[in-house]
């Protein structure tokens, strides 16, 4: 059974890892994404995290209940928003599964349209001012 969650709180991948270890499950995967030092050719100082919560959350379960759906697996998923120190994970996807090559394809089906769908929004600080990620304003990327 999928699990989603958003929180202001740092993130615990132990527990978000035993939620789909599992007897069924010969693999467990995990994703997390971290606050880097740097982004589009600046130096990052921290991230702020903002989202539309209701949507956030049933759009995270309908990605997860899709993957477990999918590749026979079991997803747990948590977002942090607010503020996230550098090193700090902002975003973690524990995927337990039968086998590994389902796992892996679960995981990164999970945080790519996480990405692309969920109404997140990051906002990088940097020494030079804050950015916007998405949207209009948004630095271009050179990576």
């Amino acid at each position: 059974m999928a699990f989603v969650n958003i929180q202001e709180t740092p993130l615990e991948i132990d527990l978000l890892e035993k939620r789909v270890a599992i007897p069924v499950n010969g693999a467990v995967l995990s994703f997390i994404g971290q606050v880097r030092n740097n982004s589009r050719n600046r130096e990052v100082a921290y991230l702020e995290y903002q989202v539309y919560r209701p949507l956030a959350l049933k759009e995270m379960l309908r990605i997860a209940e899709e993957a477990e759906s999918k590749w026979g697996c079991t997803v747990a998923m948590v977002h942090r928003v607010g503020r996230i120190e550098l090193g700090e994970a902002s975003v973690a996807i524990a995927v337990g599964s039968p086998h590994r090559a389902e796992g892996f394809d679960a995981c990164r089906f999970c945080i790519d349209t996480l990405k692309e769908t969920v109404p997140i929004w990051k906002r990088e600080f940097c020494p030079d001012g804050s950015y916007w990620i998405e949207g209009e304003d948004a630095i271009p990327t050179s990576e």
